[in-house]
């Protein structure tokens, strides 16, 4: 259970650092260093070969490589408009709507309609909340959902972790043409130095974690506890980025944490990934 909540304390610290980098070079570039240092560092450890892979394992690497890529970029373009756990609390949509798809219990879809509710109650009103970051981090949420069903997929066709590591610098290859185009900032030593500091704590320590954690921890209590997610976001914003929730805010992002913990209570998680 530490190992998750370090996990996703750990995730949300770099997100944190991820806008003050974005600051300087932008979302596609962030992603580009986020992405390509993980992805050389896994390189380094698996070695993973490029011979004798089927068609179809191909094909899976690189679907997961592009929703990497655009997953990223939109969430990363989502945390430069909203609060950190307000755009947490709207991709966390993707895997409830997933639950909701394939759920064989009422409850499911109830609690996904519970979830909705409280992202239309964040989303309306005061206009405190830039629209551009709302669809930015629900395009981000129909990512996540996508990619635990590519990870499925993986798993099914038993790519191994090193294809997690091809997928990654496919993500990073995808995006380096808009990330490049930040230029001279990014060899800059206090972007490499950002950089570095992203691609650890958002990238290699949270995988690393997670794979230890999963060889113990059941899947419904990995999405029990991924439900939280928000609430370290959000202290992550109040710590690094002195964001502040207004009280509507702050109640509409509980009932979408008690919606995705309740759905992932019921049953098998569809959070896992």
């Amino acid at each position: 259970m530490w190992l998750i909540l370090g996990s996703i304390t750990s995730v949300q610290i770099g997100a944190g650092y991820a806008l003050h980098l974005m600051d300087i070079i932008g979302p596609a570039a962030t992603v580009m260093l986020r992405q390509g240092g993980a992805a050389l560092v896994l390189l380094g450890i698996t070695r993973p070969h490029l011979r004798g892979r089927s068609h179809e394992q191909w094909t899976t690497i690189a679907a997961f490589g592009l929703i990497l890529a655009i997953m990223n970029v939109t969430f990363y373009g989502a945390v430069q408009r909203l609060p950190l756990g307000i755009a947490v609390a709207i991709e966390l949509l993707g895997p409830l709507g997933l639950a909701g798809g394939l759920a064989r219990k009422k409850a499911d879809l109830i609690w996904v309609g519970v979830a909705l509710t409280g992202v239309a109650v964040l989303s309306e009103g005061d206009g405190s909340l830039n629209p551009v970051g709302v669809i930015l981090a629900l395009v981000a949420a129909g990512c996540w959902a996508a990619y635990i069903l590519v990870s499925r997929r993986a798993g099914q066709l038993s790519c191994g972790i090193d294809a997690l590591a091809l997928a990654m610098a496919a993500a990073a290859i995808l995006v380096a043409p808009f990330g490049l185009q930040s230029g001279t900032a990014l060899i800059r030593a206090h972007t490499i130095w950002l950089g570095a500091l992203v691609a650890l704590l958002a990238g290699l320590l949270p995988f690393s974690l997670e794979l230890v954690a999963l060889r113990t921890v059941p899947a419904r209590v990995f999405g029990m506890l991924m439900s939280l997610s928000p609430v370290a976001a959000t202290v992550s914003g109040f710590v690094l980025l002195h964001q502040r929730l207004t009280l509507r805010q702050t109640a509409a992002m509980i009932v979408v944490i008690v919606a995705s913990f309740a759905t992932s209570r019921n049953g098998d998680s569809h959070l896992n990934g």
